[in-house]
Order: C-alpha cells, then structure tokens, then sequence
C-alpha cells in the first residue's frame, strides 16, 4: 500500500538495473577485451572485467532480481533469529519493465505519488576500482555506460528522471570533456565515487589543483555533484584484515566489513574542506547518497578540533562551509532528530534505495521516519520535496 503524501516528493536515491548491454554497447572496439565483457562460467552469466571475474554484485543480470525492501528489517538492525541472508532475500521475481524502461518508470512513479527522481546506477559504481590502473580502458568504459545511458534514460527525461552520468576523475582532461558532452545533454546531477583518485602520476586527493579545470566548470555549470556509495579506493584496504577484496557482494556484510570503520566519503570531505575547494569554488553543490549520516558527526567533531587548534589554515569555519555547498541523504534508519539539529531541514534530502533490496518497498513511507523524529510537516515537505527539486535545476554562476 502506498503512502499518502499531501504533496508529490522528489526522491534523491532511486537506481535502475542496467541492461546487459550497458557497459558494451558503446565500447570502443580497441578497448572491448580490456573493460567490461559477459562470459559462461560454471553454467551462469558472470561479469569480466579487466579481464578478471567481477564479484561487485552477486547476480549481474538482475533477471531474477530480489524484491524491493526485502532486507527493510535487517537494515534497521533487526534480525533475532539470525537468519541466513538469502532466506531475508525471500523470494526473486522476474525483473520488472520499470527498472529498465523509462517510460513504465514513469507510470510507477505515478502511483508512489513521486514528482521526479535522481537515477542512479547500480551496477556502475563498482566497476571503476575494478578497471583501475588501466586508465585508458577505465575512460572508454564510463564513456560508452554515460550513452547508454543517454540511450535509455536521458538526463532529464520529461523534467522527472533525473539519470546522473558517471564521471571518472582519473583523467582529468577526459573528465572535462565528459562533463561537457553531459552539460549539452541537458544533465543536472553527476555522480561519482568517493575517496582518492588514480592518475597517471600516482594517487591524488579529489580537491588537488590538478582538477580544478572540472570543478571550474562544475562550478560554472551549476550542475549538483552526487558522491555515491560504491567500491572505492579503501576497499584495497580490507584484505590487511582477513576480508575478501569485494565490495558489495551482500556475504560480506556477515564479516568484519560491518564494523570497519574507514569512510572515503568523509575523508573526501574533510580533504575537500581542508583544501578549500569551496571557497575556491564558491558554486559548487554536492550531495551525499547511499552512504548514511552517521558520517557527518564524526566529520564535525574532527573539524570542531581542526578548526579550534588551527584556525589560521582556514578562511571560515568549515562547518559552515559543510553546511552551505553539502546536501545530506541519511538512511531512514539514521539519528534522524540529531541530524537535522546540525544542519537544518535545508540540506537533508531523501533517499529511498528504490527499488534495492535494503532501500524501501514503498518510497513515501519516509515519512514515517521523518515523524518518528518530530520533523514538523513543513520539515517532511523540504526533506521529501522542496531540495531535490532545487538540486534538479541548474545554477549557473
């Protein structure tokens, strides 16, 4: 059942599955053995990438695919019998013509009482780590996935579907020229993953002046910038400690991995933020999605010290300079109440995983979280509604 909503919300986290032919279908011929190809093993459909097996998601096809808010509850930290994982998957179904056709998606989307959406890969954010060092193929591969998408989706297809290309920085010229091509597509989200950045002359934080060309025209633009959850550069880091190099496969999340502490994403900004990217690039806007909250708390609490012991390194508090170019997705699960205490109703914005097994069968019923923690109904209708929209709509300088 649907949720009633007196207003149509704007969902910030929404994904597709992509298409078997969505890494392949626009591959430079010269890089097809090196990116992304579908081979027969053991009998199944796997993913090659690099030339290696790929793990990222379990079942790449997606056809069967599991049900939306299937782990809801498991999510939320509640599993008492201590079920096996593929017991709370429940029961796969044939996938839906609303995860690969915009136009069914837009019919769906009319019934969840839902105005528009940013649209987001599922698959895609696993894939450029996988790709890496091979920068060249990594280009060609998210430069075919970017037309493909272009094919399908569109990046503003009747002013609701809001799909966000991928842009990979390991290039910078190429990212350029990538963000350009989007820009004349009409896109208005960019996604990309968090965390440091493979160049051809070593790894370098995402702020280095090295890219400032793409975040000058990012700047200028006026395009919303999304940093997506995804495998990133500290996945690397997980076989120090007994876990597997893979990221999203759902066994993992039985592991040590659950507890791991390490978050690109918060790095990225306080990394962001100690470089003085914003002031630099005083339009940029930049939101958070698929990666909770809980972050930012420990991000302000570093930055509390930061800027008590060493005010000279920064023109302004960069907590207000978090709270002026940072929109925030938390998980429905989040300290929703306290979140909203430190940066206001303004910069937090809804996400429903839609149609993802940990996300949410029934997007509006955010709401529901959203009241449990004593958000007015005007708060309800900024989070759900009034933020996205503002996201979706260029501001250039």
């Amino acid at each position: 059942m649907t949720t009633q909503l007196p207003f149509k919300f704007f969902d910030c986290d929404n994904h597709y599955y992509e298409a078997l032919d969505a890494f392949t279908r626009h591959i430079d011929p010269q890089y097809k053995k090196r990116a992304i190809q579908w081979a027969q093993l053991d009998g199944r459909q796997r993913l090659l990438v690099g030339g290696r097996v790929n793990r990222f998601i379990p079942n790449p096809t997606f056809d069967p695919v599991g049900k939306p808010g299937a782990l809801d509850e498991y999510f939320r930290g509640r599993n008492p019998r201590g079920a096996d994982l593929n017991a709370l998957f429940g029961d796969l179904e044939p996938i839906p013509s609303a995860y690969r056709d915009r136009d069914a998606r837009l019919a769906l989307m009319d019934e969840q009482g839902m105005a528009g959406c940013i649209l987001l890969p599922t698959l895609g954010v696993g894939m450029e780590q996988a790709l890496l060092p091979d920068l060249a193929a990594t280009v060609a591969t998210f430069r075919a996935f970017n037309r493909w998408m272009d094919d399908d989706w569109g990046f503003a297809y009747k002013e609701r579907i809001f799909a966000a290309p991928y842009i990979t920085l390991c290039k910078p010229d190429e990212a350029v020229r990538e963000l350009e091509w989007a820009l004349d597509r009409d896109a208005r989200f960019i996604v990309m993953i968090p965390g440091p950045i493979t160049t051809e002359v070593g790894m370098r934080a995402p702020g280095d002046a090295m890219f400032d060309q793409f975040w000058q025209l990012a700047n200028d633009s006026g395009i919303t910038v999304c940093y997506h959850s995804g495998e990133t550069y500290y996945s690397k880091f997980m076989p120090a400690w007994g876990e597997s190099d893979y990221m999203m496969s759902f066994q993992a999340l039985l592991g040590f991995r659950s507890l791991f502490s390490g978050d690109a994403l918060q790095d990225t900004f306080a990394n962001h933020l100690h470089k003085g990217l914003f002031l630099r690039f005083p339009n940029l806007r930049m939101a958070c999605i698929e990666s909770g909250s809980t972050w930012v708390f420990h991000l302000f609490e570093k930055l509390t010290k930061s800027y008590g012991q060493i005010p000279q390194i920064y023109q302004e508090d960069p907590r207000e300079s978090f709270k002026r170019h940072v929109w925030v997705s938390p998980f429905y699960e989040d300290e929703l109440a306290s979140l909203l205490k430190l940066l206001g109703e303004t910069q937090i914005i809804m996400g429903s995983d839609y149609p993802h097994v940990e996300g949410l069968a029934d997007p509006a019923s955010y709401v529901k979280d959203l009241e449990n923690f004593d958000y007015t109904p005007e708060q309800c209708r900024t989070v759900m509604r009034d933020n996205g929209l503002a996201l979706s709509i260029r501001r250039p300088v």
